[in-house]
């Protein structure tokens, strides 16, 4: 008896705990649906919409080059923030980087029935798919329609996937038929091994995982699988519910294979069946009458007293513009006091969002402040005469020895990373199409057989980007930058401690030396590497494997550090040398456009360098003449060519004339410059002016009264084209921010006003500097990591797996994904096109900030 009632109590307990789910699910659901807005809309642009939600439907194909960024497929903007991509027809549960893409075939809007229609083709395996999008009650309906049914090699495989940005769903819950679960802060889902034959191969023939020879690979397994989603249904902005009638939904986790990966929401697609395989029904709660809340545009640095002063309020669309905001003051009693009120200017329609102007210019008492514009309240800024003077430390004290190759790297208890890549570099083998962007002909150009051991290369030069190759260019760029910047200012900073013999840096820590000459110096180190023990520059010198590209944390494992013998075994070692081939290659097919660059880079130096290290000055010179009069060699011999490359590289012989010119002084190099210049501004104005410019205080007065003529022409383009947005500068539309565009107009309009002030105001470099700190769209943080009262949180760095930034690293900032949305993500560092520093751009950044405070000291 007292057994049967103990029966009883579970059976009862069973039976409330049913009821309790049914009841909680029935609840998420009711809240859900009603608080749901009104239907979507086909827009003029080509996708759906409704207050709080934009629907895209491939507005954005997969690039062919980087493969899946994340910015492609069936998206969601959901109450202003894009949190949903890659709505599309895939063949993993979690697609990686280089996993394959599909292509769009076509895409047709059908604005009579209210839809949009997409065809989607995998090459490699001859399968073709059609999407189809409707909008339908108060979200809309997905279908995927076969011609065919699914090839044989992907049954089981091609599947539908939607994915969820994880920073926008952690520590969130969902529902799935009923039952309750939390998205996972960290990704600890359950995997398996699989054997490689039933892998689908990725991006010709590379692979992303180190199956240390095993023949296996790692295959993620569903958090959950059910009939009827909701995600965050606690979070009105990001409540999104999926059904699907016939096909199970499955939740993955893509975390589990690379730390960008995202949440995946996806249904297998049945085999043996054409026609419609799979209909999802997909509602994102849209909360009704919302508003997108303004955003101030404003300098995080502050400003100077008499400097122009104009922050830009980005607004929703379907917003007012308040007739006046206010500036307040800290007062000496520790009470912030209104110091002016004052008319906010209309400025109109930008892409998606309506803008105003707030000049506060009239404001210069010294202090700290705010600006109010309705309910919103920055937060405080400066005005001072010297809030420029610092800004660019950061960048030098910091990141640029953070990011210095074949160096040990400390900072007080930190080591950033160890001695990186002391196993040199291997040729690359020929006809090789590699990633990002690297490819191998025919030829090495080199005396080297192909993965033949090159000496001598571990030394100097900096680590690219957020990954860990080294691009000939960008060396190029940073070393023409910090030549421009000693000559121009004289910085003398000395923060770093730099021993090229131990290979030792210590940040913080002065060692009598300007630290700008010692990053010259590290630069050229590997620039003279090259062209002595390559031939010439190369492309670039990076990681074999794709498995050691996506390498997060101290560079120094990325490779074994011991140079490659194919005497030995993978993984085998003899303590000096090692059979894993994971040394770095170097792409050394030669062009005369980077003999004439890197010519031009190492004549620069040589000045620099002058008096510092005289004998690395000298070979510089000495190798930037033979550069280039090999370069007018390989030119007289070279084929008609009209590549983008080519065209890129027009102007690179005048490059290197006027810096040998300046460093030598000869006749014969100002000739072939001025033989060259006036052409080159006639045919690409703004891409010609910097080296223009740079060559005034070496010509006579003929030359500065014929370049005014082209410097008016130049503000002319440039000021209409910037009229264009309401930030008064070059704002750039693609995939990578523009942030370099900005910095290097407004550098340019400072070497203008050094010669032609009456052409040329310095208002115009301190915007561009400005919209860098923040007074920019999307956000008001500043680009510069660490730099401002509010600066980035996240960049896309060797640390961002620990979601934080490298102090003064200089972002890209804002991508444009078509048709009208900026977007520059401070919650996701893996967007390398929005949060990935560069190392040219972090240079460029220290020259106007420079230059800013050059023009400080103007009365």
């Amino acid at each position: 008896m007292r057994k049967l009632c103990n029966v009883s109590k579970v059976f009862f307990s069973l039976k409330i705990n049913s009821v309790k789910k049914v009841i909680l699910f029935i609840c998420f659901f009711s809240l859900s649906y009603g608080s749901f807005s009104q239907n979507l809309v086909l827009n003029e642009k080509e996708y759906f919409e409704t207050p709080g939600l934009n629907v895209w439907v491939f507005n954005n194909e997969y690039n062919g080059m980087f493969f899946d960024e994340k910015t492609a497929g069936i998206e969601l903007i959901h109450h202003g923030v894009r949190t949903v991509t890659g709505g599309a027809i895939r063949l993993q549960n979690t697609p990686e980087q280089w996993d394959l893409i599909p292509k769009m075939m076509s895409r047709k809007v059908d604005k009579a029935n209210n839809t949009i229609e997409v065809a989607l083709r995998y090459e490699e395996f001859n399968f073709d798919s059609k999407v189809i999008v409707k909008p339908k009650g108060k979200g809309f309906v997905i279908d995927v329609v076969l011609d065919k049914p699914i090839p044989k090699a992907l049954e089981g495989k091609a599947g539908f996937n939607m994915e969820f940005i994880p920073t926008s769903y952690v520590e969130s819950n969902y529902l799935v038929d009923g039952k309750a679960g939390t998205f996972p802060r960290y990704p600890a889902s359950n995997t398996e091994i699989r054997p490689l034959t039933e892998k689908i191969p990725q991006f010709a023939g590379h692979t992303t995982f180190d199956d240390r020879g095993r023949n296996e690979f790692i295959a993620t397994l569903p958090l959950e699988s059910g009939k009827n989603f909701i995600f965050a249904p606690e979070n009105p902005e990001r409540t999104v519910k999926i059904q699907s009638d016939d096909l199970d939904v499955m939740l993955f986790d893509g975390r589990n294979l690379g730390q960008n990966g995202w949440f995946i929401a996806r249904s297998i697609l049945p085999s043996n069946k054409k026609g419609k395989v799979m209909s999802w029904y997909v509602e994102p709660n849209a909360i009704p009458n919302w508003k997108r809340e303004p955003v101030i545009g404003f300098s995080q640095v502050g400003y100077m007293p008499d400097q122009k002063k104009v922050a830009v309020i980005e607004l929703d669309k379907n917003d007012t513009v308040l007739n006046e905001a206010s500036v307040f003051k800290l007062s000496a009693d520790g009470k912030f006091v209104e110091k002016l009120k004052t008319t906010v200017k209309v400025w109109g329609n930008y892409l998606r969002y309506n803008y105003a102007q707030f000049d506060f210019s009239a404001v210069k008492e010294k202090g700290l402040y705010y600006i109010q514009y309705g309910d919103q309240k920055t937060n405080t800024f400066q005005i001072e005469d010297d809030v420029y003077s610092k800004i660019w430390h950061p960048t030098m004290d910091v990141w640029f020895p953070v990011q210095m190759d074949h160096m040990e790297v400390n900072e007080a208890y930190r080591v950033w990373h160890g001695k990186p890549f002391l196993d040199d570099c291997l040729q690359a083998p020929l006809n090789h199409e590699h990633f990002d962007g690297y490819k191998q002909g025919p030829t090495t150009d080199t005396k080297y057989k192909p993965l033949e051991r090159i000496p001598g290369m571990s030394v100097g030069g900096w680590f690219d980007a957020g990954d860990f190759d080294i691009q000939t260019f960008s060396h190029v760029s940073v070393i023409n930058s910090f030549v421009e910047s000693w000559e121009a200012f004289k910085v003398t900073r000395d923060e770093t401690y730099i021993d090229q013999k131990t290979q030792f840096v210590d940040i913080h820590r002065p060692d009598g030396q300007p630290d700008l000459l010692q990053q010259i110096e590290h630069g050229v180190l590997n620039l003279v590497a090259q062209v002595e023990n390559i031939g010439h520059p190369v492309r670039g010198i990076v990681v074999p494997n794709l498995h050691q590209y996506h390498h997060l944390g101290d560079a120094a494992t990325e490779t074994d550090n011991l140079p490659y013998n194919p005497a030995l075994k993978p993984y085998e070692s003899n303590g000096v040398s090692s059979g894993t081939r994971d040394d770095r290659w170097a792409f050394t097919n030669r062009s005369s456009f980077l003999d004439y660059r890197t010519a031009g880079a190492l004549a620069s130096a040589s000045r620099a360098l002058k008096g510092y290290n005289d004998e690395l000055s000298a070979k510089s010179l000495a190798l930037a003449v033979k550069l280039t009069n090999e370069a007018i060699e390989i030119e007289k011999k070279a084929k008609p060519d009209n590549s983008p490359m080519s065209r890129w590289g027009k102007g690179s012989d005048m490059i290197a004339t006027l810096q040998l010119f300046l460093s030598t002084k000869e006749e014969q190099y100002k000739k072939s410059f001025l033989d060259k210049i006036w052409k080159l501004l006639d045919e690409n104005l703004e891409f010609n002016m910097n080296p223009a410019l740079l060559a005034l205080p070496a010509m006579d007065d003929d030359y500065k009264v014929k370049l005014r003529a082209y410097v008016i022409k130049y503000k002319v383009k440039t000021d209409k084209e910037n009229a264009e947005n309401p930030y008064g500068v070059p704002v750039v539309k693609r995939g990578w921010g523009g942030s370099s565009q900005v910095i290097n107009w407004a550098s340019t309009n400072y070497y203008i006003h050094q010669t032609y002030p009456d052409l040329m105001d310095k208002e115009s470099v301190y915007q561009g500097l400005n919209y860098i700190l923040g007074c920019h769209p999307y956000s008001n943080l500043s680009f510069v990591n660490a730099v401002g009262n509010r600066s980035k949180k996240v960049a896309y760095g060797g640390n961002r797996a620990d979601f934080t930034t490298i102090a003064g690293g200089v972002v890209p900032g804002l991508i444009f994904l078509k048709p009208d949305y900026l977007e520059n993500k401070d919650d996701w560092p893996f967007f390398w096109g929005e949060n990935e520093c560069i190392i040219d751009g972090g240079a460029w950044y220290v020259f106007l900030a420079n230059a800013v405070n050059d023009l400080a000291k103007e009365k």
